[in-house]
């Protein structure tokens, strides 16, 4: 029991901290009361994701247009997670990738994830009192390995055994890395993100939308030019 309750006030102190901003506190993981209860958040936006095939003839075809709506929890208002397509092994033609509701957001070694994610406003304020457990239990469930990697102490920093290729759609956004060191980000650019901690904020008056293909793989002690390896 005793490790049950200090597994939930980490995970809420990884929320807590990354919505800094919108004035939460990790102080309480009280259950909400009737006025509190989880609302599914209004104006969401469902994207057509195409997938193509082939014939036993080897024609290709489109095998479906399928509407995927966001995942969204009531703990980060204005974030919008979209599964697109994923692999926890190295994919094989055809590839059967459409994920389900308890595949981790980030992929294995090996796996891969195919995603797009709204990052809201820094002004976007979230109201009512510190996370719940509740919250917390609805993360878990619907984005599966986020509360893994998130850190307490530093908003929205995480670090994941992935390279990433991440383009910017709509809108702008701030890719932080360690030490301060920043880069704004405008439609049309493009990360890739070898495995680094980092964090996004969005500091503008907009939503900023991005693509993000994320490959699982094996992490090696950094070496230097030097031959010295890293700490």
């Amino acid at each position: 029991m005793k490790n049950t309750r200090r597994n939930i006030l980490k995970s809420v102190g990884a929320f807590g901290s990354l919505a800094i901003s919108s004035g939460l506190s990790a102080a309480s993981t009280s259950e909400p009361t009737q006025e509190q209860k989880l609302s599914k958040p209004s104006g969401t936006t469902a994207i057509r994701c195409v997938v193509t095939g082939q014939t036993k003839s080897g024609k290709s075809v489109i095998v479906s247009q399928a509407r995927v709506s966001p995942v969204t929890v009531a703990l980060m208002p204005g974030y919008e997670f979209y599964r697109l397509w994923s692999s926890d092994d190295q994919p094989l033609l055809p590839s059967n990738g459409t994920p389900t509701e308890d595949t981790p957001w980030f992929p294995p070694k090996h796996g891969f994830r195919f995603a797009m994610f709204t990052v809201p406003p820094s002004t976007t304020v979230r109201t009512g009192p510190p996370p719940t457990s509740a919250e917390v239990e609805e993360v878990r469930q619907k984005l599966p390995g986020m509360l893994e990697v998130l850190e307490v102490d530093h908003p929205g920093m995480h670090t994941t055994d992935s390279v990433d290729f991440d383009v910017v759609v709509f809108g702008e956004v701030v890719l932080e890395l360690d030490d301060g060191v920043e880069a704004i980000l405008k439609p049309g650019d493009c990360v890739v993100q070898n495995g680094t901690r980092h964090a996004w904020h969005n500091r503008s008056n907009k939503k900023c939308v991005l693509v993000s293909c994320l490959i699982g793989a094996e992490r090696k002690r950094f070496s230097s030019p030097s031959g010295l390896e890293g700490k």
